[in-house]
């Protein structure tokens, strides 16, 4: 009797193990941004370092959705900064857009701190890095998320076999991504600015795209400000991130309470879930050729977030998760 005791104690204690694996298990991921014209996706990159330095997240390359000068070197800012120094950055090499920010942040942090790409001349094309990083894992596993144009995946699901994989863009996306999450468009309908930049390129990808798609709308991060705690701190210095804060909320009336955060949400729901913050409204997107979208809540393969927590709780969150500090060296 006490053996089937033990026995049973044993394989409880296996099972919760193994549970307990599968849940701490970091989200493979691949971060497709603007990095600029807002700063949002500042917020956001930290986030996303945050849970990679807790074991939650794996990030596997950082792309630019623009190709402005010095976009390059500004992600190998951040990712310097936050101790991931050799993260493959890439960048847009044929027809894309070049905005960039006007407050001059993306300078001040190239002038400042270290980063080893230079010009955009170092970084190789934002395409062959998808296909070189989704070709080296599993099926079924990498979440890409975007909080800029979708530029750089219509071109990835256009693009043909090379040396990293047999298989088309299209084909390769379909085999290795799990989840799509986008900060883009307005819902039920409407213009938003990460879909109508590139309003061709948006309606190739959500009418091609094959694994599940999440939407942070506009709706969703323009009630949550965020940066004041930031900024406020005494004890945060010699930071990228303070500094792009710092210098950008006292330039417009509307930041005088924080910048809105659309991108952080993005990230947020990429890699911990859209529960308990949020609930989906599954359906379909479509996108004009002017870049409005329109939503149809037929279909189980795209959804956007609905809240269903005061926005007050997530602002709290993002304002706790963007003061995070690189891990320190061992």
């Amino acid at each position: 009797m006490r053996y089937k005791i033990s026995l049973v104690l044993c394989l409880l204690c296996c099972f919760y193990t193994l549970q307990a694996q599968k849940k701490s298990a970091p989200v493979p991921i691949i971060f497709d941004s603007d990095m600029g014209p807002d700063y949002d996706d500042v917020g956001a990159i930290t986030i996303l370092h945050h849970y990679a330095d807790l074991g939650e997240a794996n990030i596997l390359a950082t792309v630019a959705s623009t190709k402005y000068p010095g976009v390059a070197g500004v992600l190998n800012v951040l990712n310097t900064y936050f101790k991931r120094p050799g993260l493959p950055v890439g960048v847009p090499k044929g027809k894309a857009l070049e905005l960039r920010d006007t407050q001059h942040w993306t300078d001040s942090l190239l002038a400042n701190y270290p980063h080893t790409i230079k010009s955009n001349d170092d970084a190789p094309d934002a395409v062959q890095v998808y296909r070189q990083v989704l070709a080296a894992q599993p099926n079924s596993s990498v979440t890409i998320v975007t909080v800029g144009f979708l530029t750089n995946l219509s071109n990835l699901l256009q693009s043909g076999p090379d040396t990293y994989s047999h298989l088309d863009g299209k084909t390769l996306v379909k085999q290795k991504v799990k989840q799509l999450v986008c900060m883009a468009g307005k819902f039920p309908d409407g213009y938003e600015f990460n879909v109508m930049e590139d309003a061709a390129a948006s309606q190739n990808v959500y009418s091609q795209w094959e694994t599940p798609i999440i939407f942070s709308g506009f709706e969703i991060g323009e009630k949550i400000k965020v940066g004041i705690p930031l900024i406020n701190n005494k004890i945060i210095y010699n930071s990228p991130v303070k500094d792009v804060f710092r210098i950008s909320i006292p330039m417009a009336k509307e930041d005088s309470a924080g910048r809105m955060s659309w991108d952080e949400t993005a990230v947020l729901v990429a890699i911990k879930g859209y529960a308990p913050y949020y609930h989906l409204q599954y359906g379909h997107i479509t996108v004009a050729k002017d870049g409005k979208n329109t939503w149809d809540n037929q279909g189980k393969q795209q959804a956007y977030l609905v809240e269903a927590v005061p926005p007050a709780t997530v602002e709290a969150l993002i304002n706790k998760l963007i003061m995070h500090q690189p891990k320190a060296a061992k």
